[in-house]
């Protein structure tokens, strides 16, 4: 009954298209900022980030979210950091013009929250340099060969370690989107995106086999609730 998610697919979801705007990826923000809420997904990246920071204390880091959507994933870093007395500087970057004028409005509250819309694949994103790369619900947009690239790319680019929280491709995480999160939707694109987004995700052996091949040795890798995989890769 599930075969086809025996492999990652192909497809490309709405939100992949950079030129898309208007109130359907206003919603579906926030859409994704309660799900990532009420699932744990934001807490997951946050308790990641965490063990990078005890690992290598410092003054200040330098924290990058790639693929940043709305950036309420760099608010609740901003809110734990000043709670804390931790002194963060938060970058969101997204290739979708739109969604960066979106993100800027919803962190304008916060002075230590940026935005840059640029191609994480492109020279100008290359030559940037930070402390510690994140990840949320991004690498699955990729293919396969774009994934090994970008990974190359972060550990040379990150000067602490890199965050990857995504999803784990699995029957039960499919069946319980398309039954209750594409339900319980308003968004049209979160109706279609979603349970693509199952499906395009991933399964250990094949992070594992990134991991391989863009040569990356010190890294774990573990499953978290709901359906999520967080990846730590330090240096």
């Amino acid at each position: 009954m599930f075969e086809f998610l025996n492999q990652r697919s192909l497809k490309e979801e709405i939100m992949d298209d950079f030129y898309c705007q208007g109130e359907v990826v206003d919603q579906t923000l926030r859409e994704l900022h309660q799900i990532n809420t009420y699932l744990g997904g934001d807490q997951l990246s946050l308790n990641a980030i965490k063990k990078l920071l005890i690992k290598h204390p410092k003054d200040s880091y330098e924290i990058v979210d790639l693929g940043c959507g709305g950036g309420d994933t760099l608010k609740r870093f901003a809110k734990w950091g000043k709670r804390h007395h931790q002194h963060l500087q938060l970058l969101g970057i997204d290739a979708n013009a739109y969604i960066v004028d979106y993100a800027l409005k919803n962190c304008r509250k916060y002075p230590n929250i940026s935005f840059s819309a640029d191609n994480l694949l492109s020279s100008q994103f290359r030559n940037k340099t930070f402390d510690i790369a994140h990840a949320s619900l991004f690498l699955h947009h990729l293919q396969d060969e774009e994934i090994i690239v970008l990974l190359k790319q972060l550990i040379d680019q990150a000067r602490v370690g890199v965050v990857i929280n995504d999803l784990h491709r699995h029957w039960l995480s499919y069946a319980f989107t398309k039954h209750l999160i594409t339900r319980w939707s308003k968004s049209e694109m979160v109706k279609y995106d979603a349970t693509l987004s199952v499906a395009r995700a991933f399964t250990r052996s094949e992070l594992e086999k990134y991991m391989k091949w863009a040569n990356i040795k010190n890294y774990s890798l573990t499953w978290q609730w709901a359906f999520r995989w967080e990846l730590i890769i330090w240096k």
